[in-house]
């Protein structure tokens, strides 16, 4: 994060928003005025919008579902007509390689993201790291690879440059579908409107009784437990 803002202009000014849950890090001191989020009751984001900022950085929860933050955001987001320039996901190549089940979650990140960070590649065999980027690369997803070296992000100004390179247009405007072809044809033909509907993202469906239609795994399953 703290490379990230080094590729902003000079009289940018970045704020940050952090997950409550995020443990202290002797990072924070590096992020002035660091602000909080929570995810309050039916899954709605308690937080200020920072007013004085030119760029927010906000850092999603990583022990949480994301797919979940990524819808509550949505609306917070929107209902403050904020622009998403960025989505950014870090890929712990380590953790990555040894869990193939998580592959399913970080996918899922993936396909909300702009840039992958490939981070932790200390142990990781090459072919397994080219591998994994040609599963996406095979299905022409646009999202910018970048290799985390040392531990710093190489060019972060090609990083944040806001060009929109995700699958998903849950942050763009809304994009709309015909609902139904027959109805479409016989409303068409008396002149009437042609009735739309919102094309929903792939992992925001949910079935009848509420649960997502594409599930993720649960990646605190698969990560050490917080320090009581």
């Amino acid at each position: 994060m703290s490379d990230l803002v080094e590729g902003l202009g000079e009289g940018d000014r970045p704020r940050f928003l952090f997950s409550s849950r995020e443990e202290p890090s002797p990072w924070d001191g590096k992020f002035p005025e660091l602000g909080r989020w929570t995810l309050g009751p039916d899954n709605a984001v308690e937080a200020e919008m920072p007013g004085d900022a030119t760029h927010v950085f906000i850092l999603f929860d990583g022990r949480h579902n994301p797919v979940d933050q990524v819808e509550a955001f949505k609306s917070w987001l929107g209902d403050r007509s904020a622009e998403v320039a960025r989505v950014i996901c870090v890929v712990n190549c380590k953790l990555a390689e040894a869990h193939p089940k998580l592959f399913a979650w970080y996918e899922a990140c993936i396909h909300f993201s702009d840039v992958v960070l490939l981070n932790h590649r200390d142990g990781v065999p090459n072919k397994w790291i080219g591998d994994f980027k040609a599963k996406f690369e095979s299905k022409f997803y646009p999202c910018l690879f970048e290799f985390v070296k040392d531990g710093r992000v190489k060019n972060p100004a090609l990083v944040v440059a806001p060009v929109t390179r995700r699958v998903s247009h849950v942050f763009d405007e809304q994009e709309w579908v015909v609902d139904d072809e027959e109805d479409t044809e016989e409303e068409a033909e008396d002149g009437d409107e042609v009735p739309m509907k919102l094309d929903e993202d792939f992992y925001l469906e949910r079935r009848n009784g509420g649960r997502r239609v594409h599930e993720i795994p649960n990646i605190a399953d698969f990560l050490p437990k917080h320090a009581a």
